[in-house]
């Protein structure tokens, strides 16, 4: 039973970084049209932009929780700004040119890890958290380690937001209609654009979110642990359906179990096991579980 207990949480927190990653790229697919094959590298720059200002506030800030909740936070404004600057400069330009958005994005990635390796180094560093962090909770005879918690619950508050923001706000009501009919919207003379630029941004937001989550997770941040986990990302994209944020996060849950608990029984067939998921899902649903693109179905 603890095992299980065990197996769940974690395949659930798991799942939770899939879905932070996911929710950008159903994001922005979803209003642009976008497959952004530069998601991976957000991740990335969140995740060591957090660890390096961790590292230049040791002298400033004592205290280890407050020193983080800062990183963190400029972790996150990082990662929203570049994928903003990335959406005004390159992609921009490229709307309705989907090869060359692909190829830019996919350049882009390249580019931007490279950058990363030439400043920081290939080495792989550690994020400074407080400890209450790495202890662990007892639950149905297992000690699950906190950090799993933090990550479901962050995953829960990101989902409840974003379906909030398009339900609720004047941007969220500007993207549904625009999903509809962007010719219609522009005409009213709404300056979808600007849309589009918040977009990436909540997006970059998202993916250095689960930047830093994921270097808490594996202990470690690296430069291609943004290409790693983006992976995984768009298979449940595609399984939840390209497109729909609730479409993600089922996708995210189920993928993440299946990994936990094959890899259990025997190591290195989760994966697998996804790409196996994959197929099944295109053979059986091709739109994926949700079908057609609806930001809240």
């Amino acid at each position: 039973m603890d095992t299980f207990v065990l197996l769940t949480v974690t395949g659930l927190a798991l799942g939770a970084l899939y879905f932070l990653i996911a929710s950008g790229l159903s994001l922005i697919y979803g209003l642009m049209g976008v497959l952004n094959f530069a998601h991976g590298a957000f991740l990335t720059i969140g995740s060591y932009a957090a660890w390096w200002s961790s590292v230049k506030l040791q002298g400033t800030i004592g205290s280890v929780g407050l020193r983080f909740a800062v990183s963190v936070v400029i972790g996150l404004a990082v990662g929203a700004a570049v994928a903003a600057l990335v959406e005004l400069v390159l992609i921009r330009p490229l709307y309705l040119r989907h090869i060359e958005q692909v190829l830019v994005t996919v350049g882009l990635s390249f580019a931007l890890i490279a950058l990363v390796q030439a400043y920081w180094g290939p080495d792989i560093h550690e994020l400074d958290v407080p400890s209450w962090l790495n202890g662990t909770t007892g639950l149905g005879g297992a000690h699950v380690p906190n950090y799993n918690f933090v990550e479901i619950l962050v995953a829960g508050g990101v989902l409840a937001g974003l379906l909030a923001f398009l339900r609720f706000t004047r941007y969220g009501l500007i993207i549904r209609a625009g999903v509809e009919n962007r010719a219609m919207v522009t005409a009213l003379g709404i300056d979808v654009k600007k849309a589009f630029t918040l977009v990436f941004a909540i997006g970059g937001l998202a993916a250095a979110l689960a930047g830093v989550l994921a270097g808490i997770h594996f202990s470690e941040i690296d430069p291609t642990q943004g290409t790693s986990l983006l992976i995984f990302a768009f298979i449940v994209v595609v399984i939840g359906g390209l497109g729909s944020i609730v479409g993600s996060a089922v996708a995210a849950v189920m993928v993440g179990l299946v990994q936990q608990y094959v890899n259990y029984k025997s190591s290195g067939i989760g994966d697998l096991s996804v790409v196996l998921m994959l197929a099944i899902t295109l053979l059986i649903r091709p739109g994926g579980l949700f079908g057609k693109w609806s930001p809240t179905h």
